[in-house]
Protein backbone atom coordinates (compact mmCIF):
# COMPACT_ATOMS: atom_id res chain seq x y z
CA UNK A 1 0.00 0.00 0.00
CA UNK A 2 1.34 3.75 -0.93
CA UNK A 3 1.46 6.37 1.16
CA UNK A 4 -1.36 7.67 -0.68
CA UNK A 5 -3.40 4.84 -0.34
CA UNK A 6 -2.94 4.50 2.82
CA UNK A 7 -3.73 8.17 3.98
CA UNK A 8 -7.12 8.10 1.81
CA UNK A 9 -8.29 5.08 3.79
CA UNK A 10 -7.38 7.30 6.89
CA UNK A 11 -9.08 10.35 5.52
CA UNK A 12 -12.24 8.15 4.96
CA UNK A 13 -12.19 6.45 8.23
CA UNK A 14 -12.32 9.45 10.17
CA UNK A 15 -15.75 10.84 7.82
CA UNK A 16 -16.75 7.29 8.86
CA UNK A 17 -16.34 8.35 12.51
CA UNK A 18 -17.84 11.87 12.19
CA UNK A 19 -21.06 9.83 10.61
CA UNK A 20 -20.87 7.82 14.03
CA UNK A 21 -21.40 10.44 15.69
CA UNK A 22 -23.65 12.84 13.69
CA UNK A 23 -25.78 9.19 13.69
CA UNK A 24 -25.95 8.43 17.54
CA UNK A 25 -26.41 12.53 18.19
CA UNK A 26 -28.68 12.74 15.98
CA UNK A 27 -30.79 9.28 17.70
CA UNK A 28 -30.17 10.11 21.16
CA UNK A 29 -29.41 6.70 21.30
CA UNK A 30 -27.19 4.09 19.73
CA UNK A 31 -23.57 2.36 20.09
CA UNK A 32 -20.66 4.95 19.51
CA UNK A 33 -18.27 2.83 21.14
CA UNK A 34 -17.99 -0.03 18.98
CA UNK A 35 -18.72 1.78 15.84
CA UNK A 36 -15.30 4.02 16.49
CA UNK A 37 -13.20 0.85 16.94
CA UNK A 38 -14.44 -0.82 13.90
CA UNK A 39 -14.53 2.38 11.69
CA UNK A 40 -10.97 1.16 9.62
CA UNK A 41 -12.63 -2.10 9.17
CA UNK A 42 -15.61 -1.13 7.79
CA UNK A 43 -13.61 1.78 6.15
CA UNK A 44 -11.17 -0.98 4.13
CA UNK A 45 -14.03 -3.70 3.47
CA UNK A 46 -16.07 -0.94 1.57
CA UNK A 47 -13.42 0.73 -0.47
CA UNK A 48 -10.63 -1.54 -0.98
CA UNK A 49 -11.96 -5.45 -0.16
CA UNK A 50 -15.72 -5.84 -1.12
CA UNK A 51 -16.96 -6.45 -4.63
CA UNK A 52 -20.59 -4.59 -3.96
CA UNK A 53 -21.92 -1.68 -6.26
CA UNK A 54 -23.51 0.65 -4.64
CA UNK A 55 -25.81 1.18 -7.63
CA UNK A 56 -27.07 -2.43 -7.22
CA UNK A 57 -27.10 -3.52 -3.34
CA UNK A 58 -29.16 -6.38 -4.52
CA UNK A 59 -26.32 -7.58 -7.51
CA UNK A 60 -26.94 -11.65 -7.75
CA UNK A 61 -22.76 -11.83 -7.74
CA UNK A 62 -21.42 -9.81 -5.11
CA UNK A 63 -19.31 -9.95 -1.82
CA UNK A 64 -21.15 -10.45 1.58
CA UNK A 65 -20.85 -8.84 4.64
CA UNK A 66 -22.80 -9.70 7.97
CA UNK A 67 -22.56 -7.05 10.72
CA UNK A 68 -22.82 -9.98 13.46
CA UNK A 69 -22.67 -6.93 16.32
CA UNK A 70 -25.45 -5.32 15.06
CA UNK A 71 -25.83 -2.68 17.38
CA UNK A 72 -22.58 -1.05 15.64
CA UNK A 73 -24.81 -0.44 13.02
CA UNK A 74 -23.63 3.35 12.97
CA UNK A 75 -20.22 2.51 11.65
CA UNK A 76 -21.19 0.40 9.41
CA UNK A 77 -23.96 2.68 8.57
CA UNK A 78 -21.89 5.65 7.88
CA UNK A 79 -19.41 3.01 5.60
CA UNK A 80 -22.44 2.65 3.24
CA UNK A 81 -23.73 6.29 2.95
CA UNK A 82 -19.69 7.36 2.40
CA UNK A 83 -19.60 4.95 -0.21
CA UNK A 84 -23.29 6.01 -1.84
CA UNK A 85 -25.40 3.55 -0.93
CA UNK A 86 -28.00 6.21 0.53
CA UNK A 87 -28.15 10.17 1.50
CA UNK A 88 -24.80 10.61 3.90
CA UNK A 89 -27.61 13.64 5.25
CA UNK A 90 -29.94 10.30 6.62
CA UNK A 91 -27.50 9.44 9.02
CA UNK A 92 -29.38 11.58 11.83
CA UNK A 93 -32.47 9.34 11.24
CA UNK A 94 -31.08 6.91 12.93
CA UNK A 95 -33.13 4.66 15.13
CA UNK A 96 -36.19 7.63 14.38
CA UNK A 97 -39.79 6.18 13.87
CA UNK A 98 -40.02 5.71 10.04
CA UNK A 99 -36.41 5.94 9.34
CA UNK A 100 -34.84 2.95 7.10
CA UNK A 101 -32.19 3.57 9.56
CA UNK A 102 -33.09 1.26 12.46
CA UNK A 103 -30.86 0.79 15.62
CA UNK A 104 -30.22 -2.68 14.38
CA UNK A 105 -29.84 -3.28 10.64
CA UNK A 106 -32.69 -4.24 8.64
CA UNK A 107 -32.08 -6.01 5.19
CA UNK A 108 -35.49 -5.58 4.11
CA UNK A 109 -35.34 -1.32 4.38
CA UNK A 110 -31.49 -0.67 4.03
CA UNK A 111 -29.81 -0.77 0.61
CA UNK A 112 -26.53 -2.28 1.57
CA UNK A 113 -27.34 -4.44 4.11
CA UNK A 114 -26.89 -8.08 3.55
CA UNK A 115 -28.64 -9.53 6.70
CA UNK A 116 -30.60 -8.47 9.38
CA UNK A 117 -28.73 -9.11 12.49
CA UNK A 118 -29.45 -7.46 16.59
CA UNK A 119 -29.41 -10.93 18.60
CA UNK A 120 -25.83 -11.38 19.35
CA UNK A 121 -23.91 -14.67 18.34
CA UNK A 122 -26.65 -15.25 15.44
CA UNK A 123 -24.43 -13.27 12.49
CA UNK A 124 -22.09 -15.76 12.16
CA UNK A 125 -24.08 -18.41 11.95
CA UNK A 126 -25.95 -16.67 8.72
CA UNK A 127 -22.25 -15.96 7.13
CA UNK A 128 -21.48 -19.44 7.42
CA UNK A 129 -25.13 -20.59 5.40
CA UNK A 130 -23.94 -17.58 3.12
CA UNK A 131 -21.02 -18.71 2.64
CA UNK A 132 -21.77 -22.85 2.06
CA UNK A 133 -24.15 -21.31 -0.68
CA UNK A 134 -21.95 -19.67 -2.96
CA UNK A 135 -19.77 -23.30 -2.69
CA UNK A 136 -22.48 -24.77 -3.88
CA UNK A 137 -23.61 -22.65 -6.45
CA UNK A 138 -19.94 -22.72 -7.29
CA UNK A 139 -19.32 -18.86 -7.02
CA UNK A 140 -16.28 -17.29 -6.45
CA UNK A 141 -18.44 -14.69 -3.75
CA UNK A 142 -16.58 -13.94 -0.33
CA UNK A 143 -18.51 -13.56 2.84
CA UNK A 144 -17.17 -11.79 5.38
CA UNK A 145 -18.39 -11.57 9.34
CA UNK A 146 -17.64 -8.91 12.44
CA UNK A 147 -18.11 -9.73 15.54
CA UNK A 148 -17.25 -8.39 19.12
CA UNK A 149 -15.14 -9.98 21.61
CA UNK A 150 -18.00 -9.47 23.87
CA UNK A 151 -20.07 -11.00 21.67
CA UNK A 152 -17.75 -14.33 21.08
CA UNK A 153 -19.21 -15.54 25.07
CA UNK A 154 -22.10 -16.62 22.76
CA UNK A 155 -22.17 -20.47 22.68
CA UNK A 156 -23.70 -20.07 19.24
CA UNK A 157 -20.51 -18.50 17.70
CA UNK A 158 -18.42 -21.41 18.39
CA UNK A 159 -20.78 -24.16 17.22
CA UNK A 160 -20.77 -22.16 14.06
CA UNK A 161 -17.06 -22.16 13.57
CA UNK A 162 -17.20 -25.72 14.20
CA UNK A 163 -19.74 -25.80 10.93
CA UNK A 164 -17.22 -23.67 9.21
CA UNK A 165 -14.13 -25.48 9.70
CA UNK A 166 -16.37 -28.44 9.03
CA UNK A 167 -17.10 -27.54 5.65
CA UNK A 168 -14.22 -25.84 4.71
CA UNK A 169 -15.64 -22.79 4.29
CA UNK A 170 -11.92 -21.14 2.84
CA UNK A 171 -14.44 -18.44 1.08
CA UNK A 172 -15.25 -17.22 4.86
CA UNK A 173 -13.65 -14.42 6.87
CA UNK A 174 -14.37 -14.05 10.26
CA UNK A 175 -13.15 -10.91 12.27
CA UNK A 176 -13.15 -10.15 15.77
CA UNK A 177 -13.24 -6.34 17.10
CA UNK A 178 -11.09 -7.44 20.23
CA UNK A 179 -11.36 -3.71 22.15
CA UNK A 180 -11.55 -5.39 25.06
CA UNK A 181 -14.76 -3.84 26.52
CA UNK A 182 -18.28 -4.79 26.63
CA UNK A 183 -21.59 -3.24 27.95
CA UNK A 184 -20.48 -4.44 31.57
CA UNK A 185 -17.06 -3.94 31.57
CA UNK A 186 -13.78 -5.43 30.56
CA UNK A 187 -14.39 -8.49 28.92
CA UNK A 188 -11.70 -10.32 30.88
CA UNK A 189 -13.67 -9.54 34.17
CA UNK A 190 -17.36 -10.46 32.64
CA UNK A 191 -16.43 -13.89 31.07
CA UNK A 192 -13.23 -14.16 29.91
CA UNK A 193 -13.05 -15.40 26.14
CA UNK A 194 -8.94 -15.36 25.97
CA UNK A 195 -6.85 -16.78 24.32
CA UNK A 196 -8.80 -16.12 21.14
CA UNK A 197 -6.35 -16.50 18.20
CA UNK A 198 -5.92 -20.11 20.24
CA UNK A 199 -9.67 -20.94 20.66
CA UNK A 200 -9.99 -20.14 16.56
CA UNK A 201 -7.39 -22.25 15.63
CA UNK A 202 -8.13 -24.90 17.38
CA UNK A 203 -11.68 -25.05 16.04
CA UNK A 204 -10.23 -25.04 12.64
CA UNK A 205 -9.41 -21.76 11.73
CA UNK A 206 -6.48 -20.20 10.09
CA UNK A 207 -5.95 -17.07 12.35
CA UNK A 208 -3.75 -14.19 12.48
CA UNK A 209 -3.59 -11.15 14.69
CA UNK A 210 -3.29 -7.33 13.89
CA UNK A 211 -3.68 -3.90 14.48
CA UNK A 212 -7.29 -3.19 13.39
CA UNK A 213 -5.93 0.57 12.98
CA UNK A 214 -3.58 -0.05 11.24
CA UNK A 215 -4.39 -0.46 7.11
CA UNK A 216 -1.34 -2.07 5.96
CA UNK A 217 -2.02 -4.49 8.66
CA UNK A 218 -6.02 -4.87 7.38
CA UNK A 219 -4.64 -5.33 4.12
CA UNK A 220 -1.66 -8.18 4.62
CA UNK A 221 -4.47 -10.58 6.55
CA UNK A 222 -7.39 -9.58 3.61
CA UNK A 223 -4.41 -10.54 1.19
CA UNK A 224 -3.33 -14.00 2.99
CA UNK A 225 -7.05 -14.92 3.62
CA UNK A 226 -6.91 -15.35 0.47
CA UNK A 227 -4.58 -17.65 -0.29
CA UNK A 228 -5.75 -19.96 2.65
CA UNK A 229 -7.79 -23.05 1.01
CA UNK A 230 -9.58 -25.72 2.86
CA UNK A 231 -10.47 -24.20 5.92
CA UNK A 232 -11.89 -21.12 6.94
CA UNK A 233 -10.26 -17.39 7.78
CA UNK A 234 -10.95 -15.52 11.10
CA UNK A 235 -9.00 -11.97 11.81
CA UNK A 236 -8.64 -10.98 15.22
CA UNK A 237 -8.18 -7.13 15.46
CA UNK A 238 -6.40 -5.54 18.48
CA UNK A 239 -8.56 -1.72 18.81
CA UNK A 240 -9.35 0.77 21.03
CA UNK A 241 -13.37 0.98 21.91
CA UNK A 242 -14.51 5.21 21.25
CA UNK A 243 -11.41 5.26 18.72
CA UNK A 244 -10.68 8.84 17.62
CA UNK A 245 -12.77 10.68 20.36
CA UNK A 246 -10.73 11.39 23.07
CA UNK A 247 -13.33 11.13 26.16
CA UNK A 248 -14.55 8.05 24.89
CA UNK A 249 -11.80 5.93 23.91
CA UNK A 250 -11.37 2.68 26.49
CA UNK A 251 -14.37 3.67 28.09
CA UNK A 252 -17.24 0.90 28.43
CA UNK A 253 -19.46 3.66 29.38
CA UNK A 254 -20.02 4.54 25.90
CA UNK A 255 -20.56 1.02 24.42
CA UNK A 256 -24.35 2.54 24.52
CA UNK A 257 -24.99 6.16 24.61
CA UNK A 258 -25.07 8.76 22.69
CA UNK A 259 -23.05 12.50 23.82
CA UNK A 260 -25.42 15.60 24.57
CA UNK A 261 -25.41 18.72 22.85
CA UNK A 262 -21.38 19.46 24.88
CA UNK A 263 -19.72 16.08 24.07
CA UNK A 264 -21.44 16.19 20.55
CA UNK A 265 -19.29 19.62 19.99
CA UNK A 266 -16.12 18.67 21.42
CA UNK A 267 -16.53 14.93 18.96
CA UNK A 268 -16.76 16.85 16.14
CA UNK A 269 -14.45 18.82 16.66
CA UNK A 270 -11.83 16.75 17.29
CA UNK A 271 -12.27 14.59 14.36
CA UNK A 272 -12.73 17.69 12.16
CA UNK A 273 -9.38 18.56 13.67
CA UNK A 274 -8.01 15.12 12.97
CA UNK A 275 -9.50 15.09 9.22
CA UNK A 276 -7.83 18.52 8.11
CA UNK A 277 -4.39 17.28 9.30
CA UNK A 278 -4.86 14.10 7.47
CA UNK A 279 -6.28 16.02 4.29
CA UNK A 280 -3.01 18.37 4.42
CA UNK A 281 -0.64 15.72 4.13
Amino acid sequence: MTQAERNELQVLACKVRLGVIDAVYGAKSGHPGGSLSAADLFTYLYFRELRVDPANPKKDVRDRFVLSKGHTAPGLYSALSLRGFFPREDLPTLRHIGSYLQGHPNMNTTPGIDMSTGSLGQGISTACGMALGAKMKGSDERVYTLLGDGEIQEGQVWEAMMFAAHNNLDNLVVVIDNNGLQIDGRVADVMSPYPIKEKCEAFGFEVVEIDGHDFDQIEAAFQKAKTVKGKPFAIVMKTTKGKGVSFMEDQAGWHGKAPNAEEYEIAMNELKAHLAELEAL
